[in-house]
């Protein structure tokens, strides 16, 4: 896999406290603090090396700044979703022309749903979570792009939170950081499993940066955990996103350069 060098990401709405929820109740959302929150995230996604483009947010779409849900870059393609919540679908047509210019583009079409926080890549395995927002229409679309480029598909059962990120992420292409609770393991096979502590359920969720993570920093524990298999850690205040059911992973999409952009198509 190309080193990543690109991340995109999307200023935070001033809708933001109007965002969309599932599993957990509303709280009041601090404009101005997620957005230097915001800032804050995309200087340490800078300091790792990373060019950060920053779209303008679009107040239109309170969840904008989740562009995680919008496309799913590959070495070969880039998919653009078609999200599971309607009040989601247009904040895709940002991406796609930035996107474009990096890789050939897929258009995902209903009735397939899939959000890009369902999808988790493993090398060449692409694991892809049934849960509310994302269907088996929608797994059964990224098998016939995927297949053809040589991966493998497989779907995993989410239950009690909003994507498979939400209840796992990779630490390496070995080893996941889960939350049992919340995903069935099962279809993992051989890859290591790491169990989150039980009083922090929500911790799963980690931003991959080459040999190291990003995380929220109100999981103490499992940072322990995660530094203790010598993997460094870096920790960004996200209490504003957590409060919008998202995490580190939801506010950018990590991508090589090295893939030059090829002709669109649509499946």
């Amino acid at each position: 896999m190309p080193d990543l060098d690109l991340a995109i990401t999307r200023a935070v709405s001033r809708e933001i406290a109007h965002c969309a929820l599932t599993f957990i109740e509303r709280e009041p959302i601090d404009y101005d603090l997620a957005v230097e929150q915001h800032e804050r995230y995309c200087a340490l996604l800078s300091e790792r090396g990373l060019e950060v483009v920053v779209l303008p947010a679009d107040d239109r779409y309170p969840d904008c700044t989740f562009v995680e849900d919008t496309a799913v870059v590959f070495d070969e393609v880039a998919i653009i979703t078609h999200m599971g919540t309607t009040a989601r679908q247009g904040e895709e047509a940002a991406m796609e022309p930035v996107l474009a210019r990096y890789r050939p583009i897929v258009k995902m079409q209903p009735p397939a749903t899939i959000d890009g926080g369902d999808v988790l890549r493993l090398d060449r395995t692409v694991f892809v979570g049934l849960s509310p927002r994302t269907n088996v229409a929608g797994v059964d679309a990224f098998h016939r792009i995927l297949s053809g480029h040589g991966y493998r598909v497989r779907p995993v059962q989410v239950t009690g939170c909003l994507h498979l990120k939400s209840a796992c992420t990779a630490i390496d292409d070995e080893t996941v950081l889960a939350n049992p609770q919340w995903v069935d393991v099962e279809p993992f096979g051989d890859v290591r499993i790491i169990p989150v502590p039980d009083d922090e359920p929500r911790a799963a969720e980690v931003l991959r940066l080459g040999d190291a993570v990003c995380m929220h920093d109100g999981f103490p524990r499992t940072r322990a955990l995660v530094e203790s298999l010598n993997v460094t850690v870096h920790t960004v205040n996200l209490s504003e996103f957590v409060k919008a059911e998202a995490g580190p992973t939801c506010l950018s999409i990590l991508l090589s350069r090295s893939t030059p952009a090829g002709r669109k198509t649509h499946a």
